[in-house]
């Protein structure tokens, strides 16, 4: 069942469109991450859901009610920004309580007393908001929320302001969180792993629309578009044609001279004209082709840049034909590390490549050199 649901939606600012004719399904109770760079529009999609901008076309409703033209006050969405938004003259009891007190609920400090033990912080409501690390104002954001009972809560890139450790701490609570309360949450972010570690969908968005949706290990594996395969992680593209035939469910594939193949199943192209793609991690190197096991496939080339980054060294490999390869290669202590300019192979097992639709004389590709994340599958 759809708790939420966007049909058409649309917004203009005069001639930029920043979303473009959306159309997207949350199901109740799930963890759902807008996912995608400045600018896609993944805020202002939220902010149509929350009414705090009014779209220029389409239909938003939850269940079976249509929200589109109400007033932020009268949706049954809450949200919690990256800014927090708390009170600073107000306790923290008083701040998770302020919703209930507008509304005139009964038996406020008992609904607050449980919120605050749910997100963990107990004893904390005399406390001011000045007084609490980030991490705790956070949670206390989460529970000023949570205890108004939405149907939907909105998260606006709510880790942001924190660093790594404690973003990753707060991720982990995030979901455990929502799996106890079971409210649909809606999560906009453009950190890829916080979307991967605790969305069950994400959709990732590139210039108001969505490019692919989906569950995030099915996304990282099997991309539907390049911008998919570069944007979530790293991938190295390679410019190939598919060409016809091909035996047990394998499709032939040419790149520069090179004849390689990859299984149908993981064909996500309309044309002959293709990506040939590999994560970093699914490629090893060897030092010679008569070190490559059997049923894998392989380019030589040279090392031109080694990156150790704690759990893994990135190596970059540039080919024959010039363009670099991207190669994480576990940290483990058993492995032999190949030297800078050292010659290699690099090699893959045809079950990790896919491949994508290529637009007319678009080249090779490569994710940026990103070394902060080492997003794996």
């Amino acid at each position: 069942m759809a708790d939420l649901r966007l049909t058409g939606l649309t917004k203009r600012f005069g001639a930029l469109t920043a979303v473009d004719d959306l159309h997207l399904e949350v199901h109740s109770g799930s963890f759902f991450a807008l996912l995608g760079a400045s600018g896609c529009g993944k805020t202002t999609t939220l902010r149509m859901v929350a009414g705090l901008t009014e779209p220029t076309g389409g239909q938003i409703r939850i269940g079976d009610d249509d929200i589109t033209r109400l007033r932020p006050y009268r949706r049954p969405v809450n949200t919690v920004f990256q800014s927090y938004a708390l009170f600073p003259h107000l306790s923290v009891h008083e701040n998770v309580a302020f919703g209930l007190r507008r509304r005139r609920q009964r038996d406020i400090d008992r609904q607050v007393a449980d919120m605050l033990a749910l997100v963990q912080l107990d004893g904390f409501g005399p406390r001011r908001p000045a007084g609490l690390s980030g991490g705790q104002q956070q949670r206390v954001a989460l529970a000023r929320a949570l205890i108004n009972h939405p149907r939907v809560l909105l998260l606006d890139e709510p880790l942001g302001a924190l660093d790594l450790n404690l973003r990753r701490r707060m991720q982990i609570e995030l979901k455990r969180i929502q799996t106890e309360v079971g409210v649909t949450f809606v999560h906009v972010t453009h950190d890829q792993e916080e979307a991967m570690t605790m969305a069950d969908t994400v959709a990732v968005m590139n210039a108001g629309r969505i490019e692919q949706l989906g569950p995030p290990a099915q996304l990282y594996d099997l991309p539907g578009t390049p911008f998919v395969a570069t944007f979530l992680g790293q991938s190295n593209l390679l410019a190939a044609h598919s060409e016809p035939g091909g035996e047990n469910g394998e499709l032939p594939v040419s790149a520069y001279g090179g004849r390689f193949t990859v299984p149908r199943d993981r064909c996500r192209a309309a044309t002959a004209t293709v990506y040939l793609g590999v994560r970093p991690e699914k490629l090893h190197l060897a030092g010679s082709p008569d070190a490559v096991p059997p049923g894998h496939q392989h380019v030589a080339g040279v090392v031109t840049d080694i990156a150790y980054v704690g759990v893994s060294t990135q190596y970059l490999v540039r080919t024959g034909w010039g363009t670099e390869l991207s190669v994480f290669a576990p940290s483990t202590g058993a492995e032999e590390r190949p030297e800078l300019g050292a010659p290699v192979v690099a090699y893959w097992h045809s079950r990790h490549a896919f491949l994508l639709d290529r637009p007319d004389g678009a080249g090779d590709r490569t994710a940026p050199a990103d070394l902060s994340v080492d997003v794996r599958a």
